[in-house]
């Protein structure tokens, strides 16, 4: 290992950055390398700026992938290196964010009614229900799940930016998991792999129950598995739930980035009962 990536790894670790940002920031460093021929730390932000517009221009790389290395970049030059004037100068990539599309409950009841198995009928019920992410609901333990009556919630470990952080557990999504345990009998994580039980279910697969599921019910909206949890908050907002309460299941650090499901809330919504009241159907 040379002395400038351990360099970064103890600048990373030091400041608490989750396994997965380190891996993807190091992956930037040395696509980075590679692309000019030299160690990262001889270029200028010149060159790493025309290295950006290469992978839009000619990669066709998505903005969102695009700004992921210049975050690893500005830390890189700015934390790592102590340039922090170079990093400044290096911009971040206007990304359009088109409105997500919500399900409706009649759609969800769908979806759920159309997933293969009760495996996959339970993670994607999960998902909705707890508003997670699908990197968390695809690393949930059995243990994270918490039914004590005075305690109702289930545990996040490790979420985005290395943040743990409790959410929603209904009682119709308890007895969902009890019948899918029952069934299934997950050991330590509560969705594993179907070949090797030792380890979770990855997010490929998970998004894959997600499409097949989508394609079985007839639903031709768009949107990955993230959908779900766009639909979580959305739904509980229409439900009155306000938004620092909805921010903090959500686990968002900032109240600004979960003021955008204000405008994707139907328009007149009135409080009601709480969505994941659709489980009671199912």
């Amino acid at each position: 290992m040379s002395p400038l990536r351990q360099q970064m790894i103890d600048a990373m670790v030091l400041r608490g950055l989750a396994t997965r940002t380190q891996r993807a920031y190091l992956s930037v460093l040395v696509q980075l390398s590679r692309h000019y021929g030299c160690s990262p730390d001889r270029l200028d932000s010149a060159q790493v700026k025309a290295w950006l517009v290469f992978r839009i221009r000619q990669r066709h790389l998505a903005y969102a992938t695009v700004n992921q290395a210049v975050c690893a970049l500005k830390f890189f030059f700015g934390t790592v290196l102590g340039r922090e004037a170079e990093a400044l100068t290096i911009p971040y990539a206007r990304t359009p964010e088109p409105a997500p599309q919500i399900l409706s409950r009649k759609e969800l009841a769908r979806l759920f009614d159309a997933a293969n198995g009760e495996r996959a009928r339970t993670l994607l019920m999960t998902t909705y229900a707890a508003g997670l992410r699908v990197s968390e609901v695809c690393a949930l333990r059995v243990a994270d799940i918490d039914s004590a009556p005075d305690r109702m919630c289930i545990r996040i470990v490790g979420a985005k930016g290395g943040k743990d952080r409790y959410t929603l557990l209904t009682g119709y999504l308890l007895t969902a998991l009890r019948l899918y345990w029952q069934a299934c009998r997950p050991q330590s994580w509560l969705f594993p792999a179907v070949r090797d039980a030792r380890r979770p279910v990855d997010v490929k697969s998970a998004q894959r129950m997600f499409y097949q599921a989508r394609e079985h019910a007839g639903i031709g909206k768009t949107g990955g598995i993230h959908v779900l949890r766009h639909c979580f908050a959305t739904h509980l907002l229409e439900a009155g739930v306000d938004l620092a309460t909805l921010s903090s299941l959500l686990g968002h650090g900032h109240l600004s980035t979960t003021q955008r499901y204000v405008h994707l809330a139907r328009p007149g919504a009135k409080p009601e009962n709480s969505p994941l009241d659709l489980l009671r159907q199912l």
